[in-house]
C-alpha cells in the first residue's frame, strides 16, 4: 500500500506548490515544525533562483530572439512560473500570488494605455536590472511578509496600480474615484464599512498622487514613476464616516499642498489598523492556507486579527498565526481547498517531472483553465474555491495532465525502478511521488484495472512505457489531484 501522507507535505503544498523528490529528500529527517521555521523564514535562503534559467537540470525557457522578463509580458510569466517551480524560497512565492489575486491588476488595460514593454515593466521589473522602480510583483515578493500599512501605502504609489485604478488622471479638479473605493471595498475592511461620502472624500485625499513619464521615448531607459504634484491637491478637509484618528475624529484636517501627502498616510494608517481590516485579512489567510469548506470560529478569525494589530499591521503575524494553529495542522482539513490553476500545474510539474520540460508550455494550458498570470479578470481578483472548475476548465486540466505524462514518459519509467514487479507495486509508487487525496476502493480498483488491461503483467521495459505515462495522466487528471 502506498504511503500515509505527513504534514510536512501538506505542509509544502499549502505554504508552496508541493514537493519534487528532491525536496521530499532534503526535509526527510526534519520536523513539521523544523520545515514551517524553514518556509516562514525564507530570506535565510539564497534568492538566487533566477540564475538558475537556462541550467540544463532546471525547467527550461523558450524566448526566441533573447530572454527579456522585464521588457515582455509573456517573458514575464515564463520566469514568474520558473521561479515558482524551483525557488528555495516557496512561501515568498505564495505570498506574491496571494498578493497578486489581492491587489489584482491587469496587464491589458496598462498596454492598451502605457505599451506593452511599459505595462510589463511595471507589472514584473526586478528591482536594478532596467532604469526604475520594480514592478508590482516584485513589490509584492519584498514586502510579501511586512507590515501591511507599509504595502498599502507602497500599492498607492505603485505605477501599476496608478494606471489600474487611474490614479494618474486623480486631479483637485477631477477627482478620481476608483482607487478611493477599492482600497475600502477590496483591500482593506470591505463592503459595509463606508458609504459614497467616504468614496468621495477618500479620492480626494488621493489627489496629486500621480505619475511622470522618466526618458521619454526609449523603452530600455524610460519608465513611470509616482510622483505627488501639489499643485493638483485638495487641500481642504475630508470627513468620514469612521475615525481616522486614534482621538476618534473622523476628519482629516486641511493642509498647505506642499503636505497633502500625509492625507493619504493618515487614511491608509486608518484603513490599515481598523478591527474588521485585521478580520478581514485573517479570513482570506484562512481560505488559502488553511480551509476553503470547513468555517472558522470566530474566535480564531478575531485571534488571529488581534494579532496582526498588535504587532503593528504585521503580515507575518497572519501567516505564523494560521500555518502554527492546530486547525491547520489537524488532519481533518488537508484536502479542503480547491487547487488555482497555477498551483495545479507548478505542483504536478514538480512531482512529474520536468526533463526536457519548457515552462512555456504551461501558458497556455493556465489560460485555458481560467488563470493568466497578471491577467486577473477585474478588481475582484478571480473566482476562487469551485468556481475554478468549470467543465472547460476541468477538461482543461485533464488535458495537460495528458501532455505533461506523455512528455516525462522516461522520467516516469526510471522513477518506478525496481518496483515493477506488480500492478499494485506500479500504483504506490505514483501514488507516492504524485500526493493526490487518498482514492477510495472503487477508483484503486480501476487504476489498477488500466495498469492490468492487455495482457499478463510482466513489468517488461515495453510494458512501463506503455503504462507509466497513462497512470499518470490518470492520477493528475482526477478529481482527488484537484484539492490541497
Amino acid at each position: 500500500m502506498a504511503r500515509s501522507e505527513t504534514g510536512v507535505e501538506h505542509l509544502l503544498r499549502r505554504a508552496g506548490f508541493g514537493a519534487s523528490q528532491d525536496d521530499l529528500k532534503a526535509f526527510e529527517n526534519t520536523s513539521t515544525s523544523g520545515v514551517l521555521d524553514y518556509l516562514i523564514d525564507y530570506e535565510r535562503q539564497a534568492d538566487d533562483v533566477d540564475s538558475k534559467i537556462g541550467d540544463p537540470a532546471y525547467a527550461s525557457i523558450t524566448a526566441v530572439g533573447g530572454f527579456s522578463p522585464n521588457l515582455n509580458i509573456e517573458h514575464a510569466r515564463q520566469r514568474w512560473l520558473f521561479r515558482m517551480l524551483h525557488t528555495r524560497r516557496p512561501l515568498e512565492e505564495k505570498m506574491a500570488l496571494f498578493w497578486h489575486n489581492h491587489f489584482a491588476t491587469a496587464y491589458t488595460k496598462i498596454a492598451s494605455i502605457a505599451g506593452g514593454a511599459q505595462a510589463t515593466r511595471m507589472m514584473a521589473l526586478k528591482a536594478g536590472e532596467l532604469p526604475g522602480p520594480q514592478g508590482q510583483i516584485e513589490l509584492f515578493r519584498s514586502m510579501a511578509l511586512g507590515s501591511f500599512r507599509d504595502l498599502l501605502i507602497a500599492v498607492a504609489q505603485d505605477p501599476a496600480m496608478l494606471f489600474w485604478l487611474d490614479g494618474r488622471l486623480n486631479t483637485r479638479q477631477r477627482p478620481q474615484e476608483n482607487f478611493g473605493r477599492e482600497i475600502m471595498e477590496l483591500f482593506t475592511f470591505g463592503i459595509g464599512h463606508y458609504n459614497e461620502f467616504d468614496v468621495y472624500a477618500a479620492s480626494r485625499v488621493f489627489t496629486g498622487w500621480n505619475l511622470r513619464l522618466v526618458n521619454r521615448g526609449n523603452d530600455a531607459n524610460s519608465y513611470n514613476e509616482f510622483v505627488f504634484n501639489p499643485n493638483q491637491h485638495d487641500t481642504g478637509e475630508k470627513t468620514f464616516s469612521f475615525p481616522i484618528y486614534r482621538n476618534g475624529s473622523a476628519t482629516i484636517p486641511a493642509r498647505a499642498a506642499a503636505d497633502g501627502m500625509q492625507d493619504g498616510i493618515d487614511f491608509i494608517t486608518a484603513l490599515a489598523t481598523h478591527p474588521n481590516t485585521g478580520r478581514r485579512l485573517a479570513r482570506k489567510m484562512w481560505d488559502f492556507f488553511v480551509s476553503e469548506v470547513v468555517e472558522p470560529d470566530e474566535g480564531t478569525i478575531n485571534d488571529a486579527a488581534s494579532a496582526y494589530l498588535l504587532n503593528g499591521t504585521s503580515i507575518a503575524s497572519l501567516v505564523h498565526y494560521m500555518l502554527r494553529s492546530r486547525q491547520f495542522q489537524n488532519p481533518g482539513n488537508w484536502r479542503t481547498r480547491f487547487s488555482w490553476p497555477v498551483e495545479y500545474v507548478v505542483r504536478a510539474v514538480k512531482e512529474v517531472g520536468w526533463s526536457g520540460f519548457s515552462v512555456d508550455s504551461l501558458r497556455t494550458p493556465l489560460t485555458t483553465m481560467g488563470q493568466t498570470l497578471f491577467e486577473p479578470p477585474d478588481v475582484n481578483g478571480w473566482e476562487l474555491g469551485t468556481g475554478w472548475f468549470t467543465t472547460g476548465g476541468m477538461l482543461a486540466r485533464m488535458n495537460f495532465a495528458a501532455t505533461l505524462a506523455g512528455n516525462q514518459r522516461l522520467n516516469l519509467v526510471r522513477a518506478i525502478g525496481g518496483a515493477g514487479s506488480s500492478p499494485a507495486s506500479v500504483l504506490d509508487v505514483f501514488l507516492d511521488r504524485l500526493s493526490p487525496a487518498p482514492f477510495d476502493s472503487s477508483a484503486r480498483s480501476e487504476l489498477l484495472g488500466y495498469l492490468e488491461a492487455g495482457g499478463a503483467w510482466t513489468g517488461s521495459e515495453t510494458q512501463l512505457r506503455t503504462k507509466a505515462a497513462g497512470l499518470a495522466r490518470l492520477i493528475v487528471g482526477s478529481g482527488e489531484y484537484q484539492i490541497v
